[in-house]
């Protein structure tokens, strides 16, 4: 018995190539359109994402004027208070100083200064 060699099915029915190229060039065509389609959506993003970016930005340009004039305000309330603290520590000095001439005056004279009752406690 001779020997035989078996071909399969589908390799005995060959296409004329023509119609391999057109098949081919089909598939292509459809992965070249899926690839645009993607291409776009990611364009479409990268659009969103830099409008968002921009916004975003906007935003903090935004706040750090805020917190240039916040800081700004506060320095001048902080100078505010402390002349207003001077101030007040200055009338309170010469208040004492008053008391303490009328106090020794009242001692000059021989005058005896009434002390007020303290509190009882209950």
């Amino acid at each position: 018995m001779a020997p035989t060699l078996v071909v399969p099915a589908f390799a005995r029915t060959k296409q004329p190539e023509h119609v391999v190229e057109r098949e081919d060039g089909e598939i292509l065509k459809k992965r070249n359109e899926e690839l645009e389609k993607e291409l776009q959506k990611a364009m479409e993003r990268e659009k969103r994402m830099r409008e968002e970016l921009q916004r975003t930005w906007e935003r903090l340009r935004v706040a750090e004027e805020a917190e240039e004039r916040l800081c700004s305000q506060l320095g001048e309330l902080e100078a505010e208070a402390v002349g207003q603290a001077r101030s007040y520590r200055a009338s309170m000095m010469a208040l004492m100083d008053q008391l303490s001439a009328a106090q020794k005056l009242l001692q000059g004279a021989s005058i005896a200064v009434p002390v007020a009752p303290t509190p009882q406690v209950l």
